[in-house]
C-alpha cells in the first residue's frame, strides 16, 4: 500500500536557503493565532478569494510603478490594457476567468523614459514580475473554480492601507519607500507561503511551495531597487537602513497587532468581518 502524499513531501529541498533572508527581513513571525484561523476549512475560500485579489493588487502595483516612474509616454497607455481584462473579471464581473496569453501581450518592446537612470531595470524587473503574478492569479482561480468557491467581492484587510500610510511625499524618497513596501509585502506572502503549507491539504501545500521562489525573488527585486533608487540622493541614500527599519516595524506592529478581519495579510484574528 502507498501512503497517501504529505504536505511537507513537496516542499523545496532549498527551503531553508529561501526563507533565512526573509526571516532577517521581517521583523516578527506571522502569529500562531493566524496561522490556526487560515487552516479552519471553512476559511479557506476567504484566504483563497484575498489572495488572488492580492496577486491581481501585486500586479497593479507593478505596473502603476513601471507607468509612473520608468516608461516613456506612448506606452503608457499600452500597458494599461495589460491588467484590464482581470480588473473587468474581478471588478465587474465580466468574462469567462479565460484570459489573453501573457506571453505575447506583455513581451511588446517598452521604451523607458528620460531622466530616470533605472528606468530600464525598472521595466525589466516590473514586465517580470506583472507576468508572474497574473500567472499566479489564474492559478489560485482555477484552485477555487475546482474547489466550487464563488469568487464573491471581499473587503480588502488594512494592511497594505497601513504601509502606504508610510509613504513620504517628495522623490525619490516617495519611490523608495513604495519599492520597501513591496520588498515587505512580498516577504510577508512567501513566510506565510512556507508556514502555512505543511498545515494544508498536499495540492494546496504543493502549490505555495512552488510560490516560494517567486515571491522570494520579488523580495529581493523590489529591495535591490530601493536601494538603488535611494543611492541617487545623498539625503535619501544616508537614511536607507533607517529608513527600511521604521517601515519594517510598522509592518510587524500591523501582523501581530488585533484585526477585527481575516485575511490574507491580517493581523491577529479578533472578530472575523465578512
Amino acid at each position: 500500500m502507498v501512503d497517501a502524499p504529505k504536505a511537507q513531501d513537496s516542499a523545496p529541498r532549498n527551503l531553508d536557503a529561501l526563507l533565512t533572508p526573509i526571516d532577517a527581513f521581517l521583523q516578527c513571525p506571522t502569529p500562531e493565532a493566524w496561522l490556526q484561523e487560515a487552516v479552519k476549512p471553512e476559511n479557506r475560500p476567504i484566504l483563497l478569494i484575498d489572495h488572488c485579489n492580492c496577486e491581481l493588487k501585486a500586479a497593479q502595483t507593478g505596473l502603476q510603478l513601471m507607468r509612473r516612474y520608468a516608461l516613456a509616454d506612448d506606452d503608457k497607455s499600452v500597458v494599461a490594457e495589460w491588467t484590464k481584462p482581470y480588473e473587468d473579471f474581478v471588478y465587474f464581473k465580466k468574462g469567462n476567468g479565460i484570459f489573453p496569453d501573457k506571453k505575447a501581450v506583455l513581451s511588446v518592446p517598452l521604451t523607458a523614459c528620460e531622466g530616470q537612470p533605472l528606468a530600464a531595470e525598472i521595466i525589466r524587473k516590473m514586465v517580470a514580475l506583472i507576468k508572474e503574478e497574473l500567472l499566479h492569479f489564474e492559478q489560485v482561480l482555477e484552485i477555487l473554480q475546482k474547489s466550487d468557491i464563488t469568487y464573491d467581492a471581499i473587503s480588502a484587510s488594512r494592511y497594505a492601507k497601513g504601509l502606504i500610510k508610510m509613504v513620504r511625499t517628495f522623490e525619490p524618497a516617495t519611490l523608495v519607500d513604495k519599492l520597501i513596501i513591496g520588498a515587505y509585502i512580498e516577504a510577508r506572502s512567501c513566510e506565510r507561503f512556507a508556514r502555512l503549507a505543511p498545515r494544508l491539504p498536499p495540492e494546496l501545500a504543493g502549490f505555495y511551495y512552488r510560490l516560494l521562489k517567486s515571491e522570494a525573488r520579488h523580495f529581493s527585486d523590489y529591495l535591490t531597487l530601493a536601494n538603488k533608487v535611494a543611492q541617487t540622493d545623498d539625503r535619501v541614500a544616508s537614511g536607507f537602513e533607517a529608513r527600511v527599519q521604521e517601515i519594517g516595524a510598522e509592518e510587524a506592529t500591523l501582523i501581530s497587532s488585533p484585526d477585527d478581519c481575516f485575511r490574507f495579510h491580517s493581523g491577529v484574528p479578533e472578530t472575523l468581518c465578512a
